[in-house]
């Protein structure tokens, strides 16, 4: 059983990953990305609006690029960047594990933290939707699964430990127990992947996703929409 797969992130911009088929499955399209509507778009990209202000700390790719701006004092502040991407994961089988990662970035000025959640509904053909370990859990290639977290792995090989910008001094963003062992992967929508309990200097978080496939999985076009959400506290 063979599964073609393009997975992408989306942040300031959104890209569109090219269709990839097989002779049982056409792709799978999962978007991360901010969590509020579209406020324009050019012909490869759509800018997007988030909770606090997307401006200018820093995620490029070839042709665009985003950053934090400058504290004003006295002003609280929250920014989120989403590191837009595209990956083609190619034709799968239930043999090997598709993986795709993006980075969100978060920085927190005179608020209490914040919350990072990521929400969507998990890739769906028709009525069937792919299985979501409700803990954590070992990738199991073969075994159907959709997951998350935000570490660094080797089974699969992908991921990163969060990113302290300037130094673990400044920045205190941490992910949460579901999501921050090495190896284990689960997903439910609106689960807090990550938070910082006082305010804080930028965490860059890696969020990885995998999906596996099994011979009962029926051919289809899966398709999810994934969101970042970033909620401070005051």
């Amino acid at each position: 059983m063979l599964l073609a797969v393009a997975i992408i992130g989306g942040g300031a911009g959104t890209a569109y990953a090219t269709t990839s088929n097989s002779s049982n499955y056409q792709a799978t399209q999962l978007e991360l990305g901010a969590s509020a509507p579209l406020s324009g778009c050019s012909e490869q990209f759509c800018a997007q609006a988030s909770i606090g202000n997307m401006t200018t700390g820093k995620a490029t790719n070839g042709t665009t690029t985003a950053h934090f701006g400058s504290v004003t004092k006295g002003e609280p502040l929250l920014e989120v960047i989403v590191d837009e991407g595209e990956s083609n994961l190619g034709v799968l089988t239930t043999e090997r594990t598709a993986t795709k990662i993006t980075t969100v970035q978060v920085r927190s000025y005179l608020s209490d933290g914040y919350v990072l959640q990521i929400v969507g509904d998990p890739p769906k053909y028709k009525d069937h939707t792919l299985s979501t370990p409700s803990s954590p859990t070992a990738s199991d290639p073969g075994t159907e699964q959709f997951g998350i977290n935000a570490t660094a792995n080797t089974t699969p090989e992908v991921g990163a430990d969060p990113v302290q910008v300037p130094s673990s001094e400044m920045s205190f963003g941490a992910v949460e127990d579901n999501y921050k062992g090495a190896n284990l992967f689960k997903y439910a929508s609106g689960d807090v992947v990550a938070r910082s309990e006082t305010e804080s200097g930028r965490t860059d978080y890696t969020i990885s996703m995998i999906v596996n496939v099994s011979n009962s999985t029926p051919a289809g076009h899966f398709s999810g929409d994934f969101s970042a959400v970033v909620i401070p506290s005051f």
